[in-house]
C-alpha cells in the first residue's frame, strides 16, 4: 500500500539514515516505518538563537534555524516542486508542533528512544572515523587482484607476535639470509622443505596453490602480487613469523562454477578395507550415472551429504580458492553444464560432481559494495584501523605518565599468555587511581586498563619450533591497543564539534524519530485500523472513486510473424498445449506397480509441476494387444495416486487412456508406457516455452503481457481502434500483434478496490485534525519582520 506522496516519500541516506526533503507543498519524509507506513520529516533543530522567527508556545525558533532549513531543502528538492518561503514557513510550522509536543510527552527521554539514536548515530560516525578514499582505493586494488590468480609458494620462520625483540630480530635474520641464498641460485622449494615450518605446506616445497584476493592475510597477499613471476619477497611479518614469499605463476580468474556433488563420506581414522568399500560405492554411483539414471534422483538416494541430498546435491557458487584444491580444480575442469566427473578424492571422500552453470567475473560496479564491506572485515581493516590511529596521533596530544606505565606493564606473568592474569585488587597505592596518560584532558587510569586487559586478553597462540610469546611484550601490545582505542573514543566523542554537519543530521534524525513515533499513534495507526472512518469518507466521495473506461487486452510483442504464428497456435484452445514432456515411463509386460526408475520418472514431473503453478499435466496410460484394458487404466491409477499423494491436486491432472491403440506404436515396449504432456492456463508460459527452445539466444523471442489499460496508459495501443478486434503491426522492427477482447466502462471503485487512495485521504483528514488540537496548545506567533527581512 502506498500513503499520498502530500505526506510521505521513502529516501534512505547512508543505507539507513535519512535527510530531509520538503517537495512542492508537501513534507517528504524519510523512510522509517515499514508497510504502508513511511518515516517522518526530518529537519535540522538547531539551538535558537535571536533573533527570533516562530514561537509555538513557549519555544522560539530562530531565524537562522529556518532559513537554513529553508535553503538545504530547496536545494534538494525538485525545481518544479520548490515552494515560497512562506509556504516553506507553514510546512515547518507544523513540522516543529509535532516535535515540540513529542517533547512535552517526554518521548526524547525514554531508553528506547536513546538506544534508537544510539544505533544511528554509530552508523554515522563510522563514515567520518574511517578513511573512505582509503577505503575505495583498497576495494579497487581487489578488484583488480581477483582479475588473477596466483600460484605462490613461501617458508615461514615462525617467531611469536609477542616474542621477544632479540628472538625477533633473529628469526627477520633467518628469513632475510635464506632470501639471499635463493637470490643467489639455491633451489626454493628445497629450501622450503628443510627450513620451512608450515607443517601443511613445507613438504610441497611451501607451495599453497593458487590464491586470491582476500585468500591471504593483506601483507602476504601483497607480496604475492607484488612480487615478480619467480622473484622472492622481503620477509613479511605476519603473527605466525616472518614469510619470504614467491610467485610462481599467475592465470586469469577463471569466474564462478555452480556444482553439485554426490558425496561417498569417508571417516578421517578409515582403514585399508573402508577406503576400498567407499572407492568401490563411489564407482557403482558413477556407473549408475553412466547408464543413464538421473543425477538428482541418484544424489538423494545415495549421497552422504546430508546438507545437500535432499536438494540434489547443489553447493553454493564456488569461487578460487575457496574449496579444496582436488575439488575446486575438478569442478573448474568441467565445461558443459550436465557434464559430471569421475569419482574426485578430497579429505572428505569421494565425489561426483556435475556442472549447473558458469560465470565470469562480475564488473567492478556490481561487485563493488562486496568489496567495500570485505575491505572493511578482512585482515585489511587493521590497516586502515592503523592509518585512522596514525592520524589521530597528530590531532591529539597524549600526556604519558612514564613511571606509572612503566610499573603497570611489569605487572604482566605468564597467566596473561594462558588468558588468565587478573589485577590485584585493590591495586597497590602506587597504581590504585593513577593516571597512564591524558587525551583531549581525559584520563585514562590503570584500574581502566587492567579491567580492559582482563576483558580484551585471550590465550596467545603457541608457536611450533620457534621462539614463544613474553609476557611483558604481550603487556605491551593491549596497552598499544588500549590507548588506539581511547584515541578512538576521543575522536568519537569530539566528532559533533569537528564536523557541524554530523551535528545538524544527528538533529535531523531525533527528529525524524520523534515524529514517526507521534505519527503512527495520532495518523498512521487509526488511518489503518479505522474500517468505519475509512467507510464513511469513501461514502461521502465514492463518485470521485472510479475507474475510466480501460479495455481488456492482450499485447504480444514478437521478434518476427513466425515467432507470433507459434505463440498464437499454442493459444488458440485453453488450456494452451506446450509442446513440452517428461520422459515416458516404461513397463514391463503386464506390470502396473512402482519402481525406482519409475518413481524418478515421475519425480520429474513433481518438479515441473512444483516449479511452474499454472501447469496442467497430460497422463496417457497405454497397453499392449496382449495385455488386459485394465493393465492401462491400472497404470494410470497408480501414477495419479502417487502425484496426489505428493501434492498435486486433480484439477491439475488430465487423464487419458489409450489402451491398446497408442498412436504411432510399433513395438509392446510403446504400448507399455505412461507418458506426459504439458499445457498450461498461463500465458506466459507460452512465451517461457518459445523464449527457452534450443539454440534461442539474445534477447527474448516474444514477450506476452495481459491487462486492463486505460486510454493512454499504453504507447502499443495508440492508434488501433478502441474496441473488441486484433490488429497486428510493426514497431520497431518486431511484430506487434494487439487483441482487445472487450472494453470495460467507466465504472465506479469497490471500497476495496479504492482503498489505499481513502486511506491517504483520511491520514491527511487526521493530520489536519491533530495539527489544529497542536495549534491550539502551542499558539504559533510569527515574527513578521524577520519574515519580511526573509522575503527580501
Amino acid at each position: 500500500m502506498t500513503t499520498s506522496k502530500r505526506f510521505f516519500s521513502a529516501k534512505y541516506r547512508s543505507s539507513l539514515l535519512w535527510a530531509a526533503q520538503f517537495t512542492g507543498t508537501g513534507l517528504l519524509l524519510a523512510a522509517i516505518a515499514g508497510g504502508c507506513k513511511t518515516a517522518p520529516p526530518v529537519v535540522q533543530q538547531a539551538a535558537p538563537s535571536k533573533p527570533v522567527i516562530i514561537t509555538l508556545g513557549s519555544k522560539d525558533f530562530s531565524t537562522d534555524d529556518f532559513f537554513q532549513s529553508f535553503t538545504k531543502n530547496q536545494a534538494m528538492a525538485d525545481s518544479n516542486q520548490r515552494t515560497d518561503l512562506k509556504e516553506y514557513l507553514t510546512l515547518y510550522t507544523n513540522l516543529k508542533l509535532k516535535v515540540v509536543a513529542a517533547e512535552d510527552q517526554g518521548r526524547d527521554t525514554t531508553e528506547a528512544f536513546r538506544e534508537e539514536l544510539d544505533t544511528y548515530r554509530k552508523q554515522l560516525a563510522q563514515t567520518y572515523m574511517t578513511d573512505k578514499v582509503m577505503i575505495e582505493n583498497m576495494a579497487a586494488e581487489a578488484y583488480q587482484r581477483i582479475q588473477q590468480e596466483v600460484n605462490v609458494s613461501h617458508i615461514l620462520i615462525p617467531v611469536s607476535e609477542d616474542a621477544a625483540p632479540a628472538d625477533t630480530l633473529a628469526a627477520y635474520d633467518q628469513a632475510l639470509a635464506l632470501r639471499k641464498r635463493v637470490l643467489a641460485g639455491e633451489d626454493f622449494a628445497a629450501l622450503a622443505k628443510q627450513y620451512s615450518k608450515d607443517q601443511l605446506s613445507a613438504d610441497k616445497g611451501g607451495n599453497l596453490g593458487y590464491v586470491i584476493a582476500f585468500q591471504l592475510t593483506y601483507p602476504l597477499e601483497s607480496a604475492a602480487y607484488q612480487t615478480t613471476i619467480g622473484g622472492v619477497s622481503q620477509p613479511v611479518r605476519s603473527r605466525f613469523g616472518y614469510h619470504l614469499v614467491r610467485p610462481t605463476d599467475r592465470r586469469a580468474s577463471r569466474g564462478k562454477v555452480h556444482v553439485a556433488h554426490i558425496l561417498v563420506r569417508i571417516s578421517p581414522n578409515v582403514d585399508k578395507a573402508g577406503e576400498e568399500g567407499a572407492y568401490n560405492r563411489a564407482t557403482e554411483i558413477y556407473q549408475r550415472l553412466q547408464n543413464g539414471e538421473s543425477f538428482e534422483a541418484v544424489c538423494r538416494e545415495l549421497s552422504d551429504d546430508a546438507s545437500t541430498r535432499n536438494t540434489g546435491g547443489i553447493l553454493a557458487w564456488l569461487e578460487p580458492g575457496r574449496w579444496v584444491p582436488a575439488f575446486e580444480e575438478a569442478a573448474y575442469s568441467l565445461t558443459t553444464p550436465g557434464q559430471y566427473t569421475k569419482p574426485i578424492r578430497t579429505n572428505y571422500g569421494w565425489h561426483i560432481i556435475k556442472l549447473l552453470e558458469r560465470k565470469p567475473l562480475e564488473s567492478y560496479q556490481e561487485l563493488a559494495p562486496a568489496l567495500r564491506q570485505k575491505v572493511v572485515t578482512d585482515t585489511r581493516a587493521e590497516v586502515l584501523r592503523q592509518a585512522t590511529v596514525q592520524r589521530l596521533r597528530k590531532d591529539y596530544k597524549i600526556d604519558e605518565n612514564r613511571p606509572v606505565v612503566s610499573a603497570a606493564l611489569a605487572k604482566a606473568d605468564s597467566s596473561l599468555l594462558a588468558g588468565k592474569w587478573k589485577a590485584g585488587t585493590p591495586l597497590e597505592p602506587a597504581l590504585e587511581g593513577k593516571t597512564l596518560f591524558t587525551i583531549n584532558q581525559k584520563p585514562a587510569t590503570v584500574n581502566a586498563f587492567f579491567a580492559y586487559v582482563q576483558q580484551k586478553q585471550q590465550p596467545v597462540r603457541k608457536i611450533t619450533n620457534g621462539p614463544g610469546a613474553v609476557p611483558a611484550v604481550a603487556m605491551q601490545r593491549y596497552y598499544k591497543r588500549f590507548q588506539d582505542d581511547k584515541l578512538m573514543e576521543a575522536e568519537d566523542a569530539n566528532l559533533e564539534k569537528k564536523y557541524p554537519e554530523l551535528k545538524a543530521l544527528m538533529t535531523e534524525i531525533r527528529d525524524g524519530v520523534l515524529l514517526s513515533q507521534m505519527m503512527e499513534d495520532n495518523v498512521w495507526e487509526k488511518s489503518m485500523t479505522d474500517t468505519l472512518g475509512q467507510r464513511q469518507l469513501y461514502e461521502r466521495n465514492k463518485d470521485k472513486y472510479r475507474y475510466p473506461e480501460r479495455a481488456v487486452a492482450t499485447i504480444i510483442v514478437a521478434a518476427n510473424n513466425d515467432v507470433l504464428t507459434q505463440a498464437t497456435d499454442m493459444m488458440k484452445q485453453l488450456p494452451y498445449q506446450l509442446r513440452r514432456s517428461s520422459g515416458p515411463m516404461v513397463y514391463e509386460k503386464n506390470q502396473t506397480g512402482m519402481t525406482a526408475a519409475l518413481k524418478e520418472r515421475l519425480f520429474d514431473v513433481l518438479v515441473a509441476l512444483s516449479r511452474n503453478p499454472n501447469y496442467i499435466v497430460e497422463i496417457t496410460g497405454s497397453h499392449s494387444p496382449s495385455e488386459a484394458d485394465s493393465v492401462s487404466a491400472n497404470r494410470l491409477r497408480t501414477v495419479i495416486n502417487y502425484l496426489r499423494y505428493n501434492g498435486v491436486p486433480l484439477t491439475r491432472i488430465i487423464e487419458k487412456d489409450e489402451k491398446g491403440f497408442r498412436t504411432g506404436a510399433k513395438t509392446d515396449a510403446d504400448h507399455q508406457r505412461v507418458t506426459f504432456q504439458y499445457f498450461s492456463t498461463a500465458k506466459e508460459d507460452v512465451a517461457r516455452v518459445l523464449n527457452t527452445r534450443p539454440g534461442q539466444t539474445g534477447p527474448a523471442a516474444i514477450t506476452i503481457t495481459e491487462g486492463l489499460y486505460a486510454k493512454g496508459a499504453e504507447p502499443l495501443l495508440e492508434g488501433i481502434a478502441w474496441q473488441p478486434d486484433t490488429t497486428t503491426r510493426t514497431v520497431n522492427g518486431k511484430t506487434v500483434q494487439v487483441l482487445i477482447s472487450r472494453i470495460e466502462p467507466s465504472r465506479r471503485k469497490t471500497l476495496d478496490e479504492a482503498r489505499g487512495t481513502v486511506i491517504n485521504e483520511y491520514q491527511a483528514i487526521l493530520e489536519k485534525q491533530w495539527l489544529d488540537t497542536l495549534r491550539a496548545r502551542y499558539p504559533v506567533k510569527i515574527n513578521e519582520d524577520e519574515l519580511r527581512k526573509l522575503v527580501k
